[in-house]
């Protein structure tokens, strides 16, 4: 039988079932949603008092679970492998999208109400040379091809933790449109082509046709590195997080 001297659980709920044996120490990664969510925040509470260690990822979760000791700040990595640069030219010729139109790819599904299409599609109605296209049905390597395909990348979200498409898409170059949700700020900070807008249709269009003033890829691939964001650093940053607990 297998006896771990660690659990890592991923997701508040999953923390407390963890929890619910005391004889192996747990670490307890949060998300987002198991936070900004009143309901299962009580119950991520429980799980936060009993864990080893919690890790979250962003600050914003951070200060809304008011969380004050055994914690750090880890946001997900992501392997920039499966989201290499492309010639956009190539991107949009592979997704079979016109050479000549101006595309906007939607942070999820139109249907997943957090993601709050609405005010996305309502925003995109003042850019009617573009086409806002859905965030859904496709495979991990078509959304990196998309990414690399499309004139601006637009999130409008009521709540997030640490968005890994924000990350995906700067590793691809892709200029960003965000509302202030979750950690995006951080993540675009200092990144030409990228901006927090105002939750409002207008501004949100107004910044969106920026975007397109942006010829070029962004230097977002390069920001991920340098702030540490790829899958081989944060890993790091974990390993001696549990080296640490048993110091």
């Amino acid at each position: 039988m297998y006896h771990p001297d660690l659990i890592h659980a991923h997701y508040g709920l999953c923390g407390l079932l963890a929890n619910l044996q005391r004889r192996i120490p747990v670490v307890t990664t949060y998300h987002g949603s198991d936070i900004n969510d009143p309901r299962i925040l009580k119950l991520s509470k429980i799980a936060i008092r009993l864990s080893k260690f919690n890790i979250f990822v962003s600050q914003k979760n951070i200060d809304t679970a008011k969380v004050r000791k055994n914690y750090a700040l880890i946001p997900c990595g992501i392997n920039l492998e499966d989201y290499p640069e492309m010639d956009k030219a190539k991107a949009r010729k592979l997704m079979g999208l016109d050479p000549d139109k101006k595309y906007v790819l939607f942070a999820g599904a139109f249907d997943n109400a957090v993601k709050n299409a609405p005010l996305a599609i309502s925003a995109m109605a003042l850019v009617p040379e573009a086409e806002l296209l859905e965030l859904k049905g496709y495979t991990r390597s078509e959304v990196a091809t998309l990414m690399n395909a499309v004139d601006c990348f637009l999130m409008t979200s009521h709540t997030e933790g640490s968005p890994q498409v924000i990350k995906e898409a700067l590793a691809c170059g892709c200029p960003i449109v965000s509302v202030d949700v979750g950690d995006v700020k951080e993540q675009i900070k200092g990144v030409d082509g990228c901006c927090i807008a105002e939750r409002e249709k207008e501004d949100i269009a107004s910044r969106v046709k920026n975007a397109f003033a942006f010829v070029n890829r962004t230097a977002g691939r390069k920001s991920i590195l340098t702030k540490g964001l790829d899958n081989t650093s944060i890993a790091v940053r974990v390993k001696e997080l549990y080296y640490n607990i048993y110091r």
